[in-house]
């Protein structure tokens, strides 16, 4: 068997067991997702979606930037990877001491007291969750994606059960806080039996500087666009109320379940290959234009239809109570939909290990952003929501034309590429 098509068979291997854990543990959580939201009210997954806007951003200290260079170095070995452990260990200390210490302003902040210990607990899966993001770069770096699927399986059942069970027992907000941590811990307590990679006593300033010096453009690139992310949440829970945000989140937890189920298994198989191929442009190419046609095939018309049957799907799976997220789903679908042409180009410009232009892109981009922002929580939550699709738009934009320059396919190209699926969807929908 030649070099080229074992690779192209580690992939396929690795797309089929990461499209096989997505699904069945993607499946899983919508289950349990739909018992608790008729179990609990809006207002209770308000308080967590205020909470997660810091808990995502610490997140970022442990999970990217530096991990993902494990990833695209090509002969990562077990000092890199026990050294981004410590480093992120460290990091991850750090993050909960400054959440615990901030826990009472950021309380007073929202004039909310129950967040001061919701938040202080909730956030122990940062520090929890280190063991688990160095064994997730592993498996990537070697394409073990067989290893997730029995991890996260396990996790989201036992973490979804203990979730239904508090919620039944009149928990509340608590329910979803267990149900997140028991997801980190058992996750990390699998892969911990199943994955051959575990800390060692080794560490090296030389191998931290060599990773660091690619992931520090990472990390405060994706760092950036994790803020800015959750801006949205922060001005939302800020001027309006808990039930708003929980209904805008709403709007993104469908499109999100349906995107991040094939988007993510594909990226996640893809740019580790990417990685290896970085230094063929027309390998690196073809991978990206097969992503994208991939990609644009199957989710826009899921995507475009789930806009179109947004009102009878939430009166069914989730009760009257959640009608008012209906507006956001319709208009956060399309939006999920136009930024997965976002994703695949980063994930090609970090494979080919140019750090320094996703860096760079984010202050072209986050400007407008920002504009989009103020212009938004002027008018409403609802703007908020036609702002964030029109920023979609437009950073789609942006970030397809750097892969004319770093790999040679243009707009033009990649128009055509996804031109017949757009007008698919489009007729679809309309059906």
């Amino acid at each position: 068997m030649g070099t080229g098509e074992g690779k192209n068979k580690k992939v396929l291997y690795g797309l089929f067991w990461k499209f096989a854990e997505r699904f069945m543990a993607q499946g899983v959580s919508f289950v349990v997702s739909v018992v608790l939201a008729r179990l609990l009210y809006p207002d209770d997954y308000g308080l967590i979606a205020m909470i997660l806007v810091f808990i995502t951003i610490a997140d970022c200290f442990v999970s990217t930037g530096f991990v993902t260079a494990l990833i695209q170095k090509k002969d990562s070995n077990d000092l890199d990877f026990s050294t981004m452990f410590y480093c992120s260990l460290m990091a991850s200390l750090i993050a909960y001491g400054v959440i615990f210490i901030m826990a009472p302003l950021i309380a007073g902040f929202y004039s909310e007291p129950l967040l001061i210990n919701i938040l202080r607990v909730f956030a122990l899966r940062i520090p929890i969750g280190v063991y688990n993001t160095i064994q997730h770069a592993y498996v990537s770096r070697h394409m073990l994606f067989r290893k997730f699927f029995f991890s996260t399986l396990i996790g989201t059942l036992i973490s979804g059960i203990v979730g239904i069970a508090l919620a039944c027992a009149g928990f509340g907000v608590w329910a979803l806080v267990a149900q997140s941590i028991t997801n980190t811990v058992i996750d990390t307590m699998v892969l911990a039996f199943t994955v051959d990679w575990h800390p060692k006593r080794l560490f090296s300033w030389n191998a931290a500087k060599e990773l660091m010096n690619y992931g520090w453009k990472v990390f405060f690139a994706e760092l950036s666009g994790t803020v800015f992310g959750q801006l949205r949440s922060f001005v939302i829970a800020k001027y309006y109320t808990p039930s708003n945000l929980a209904f805008y989140n709403k709007g993104q937890q469908l499109p999100a379940l349906i995107s991040n189920n094939l988007s993510q298994t594909v990226i996640a198989v893809l740019f580790p290959a990417m990685s290896d191929e970085g230094d063929d442009i027309e390998r690196v190419k073809s991978m990206t234009k097969r992503a994208t046609q991939v990609l644009t095939y199957i989710l826009f018309p899921m995507l475009f239809c789930l806009s179109t049957i947004s009102k009878p799907l939430v009166i069914v799976l989730f009760t009257e109570k959640w009608i008012d997220s209906v507006p956001f789903i319709q208009l956060l679908s399309i939006s999920t939909a136009i930024g997965l042409f976002s994703v695949v180009s980063l994930q090609t410009i970090k494979a080919i290990g140019r750090s320094d232009v996703l860096l760079k892109l984010e202050f072209v981009k986050k400007p407008v952003f920002i504009l989009f922002l103020i212009i938004g929580v002027y008018y409403g939550v609802l703007a908020i929501a036609i702002t964030a699709l029109t920023y979609e738009v437009y950073a789609a934009f942006v970030n397809m034309m750097q892969l004319k320059k770093y790999i040679n396919y243009g707009l033009k190209e990649q128009i055509v590429d996804i031109l017949p699926a757009i007008l698919l969807s489009i007729a679809t929908a309309m059906i």
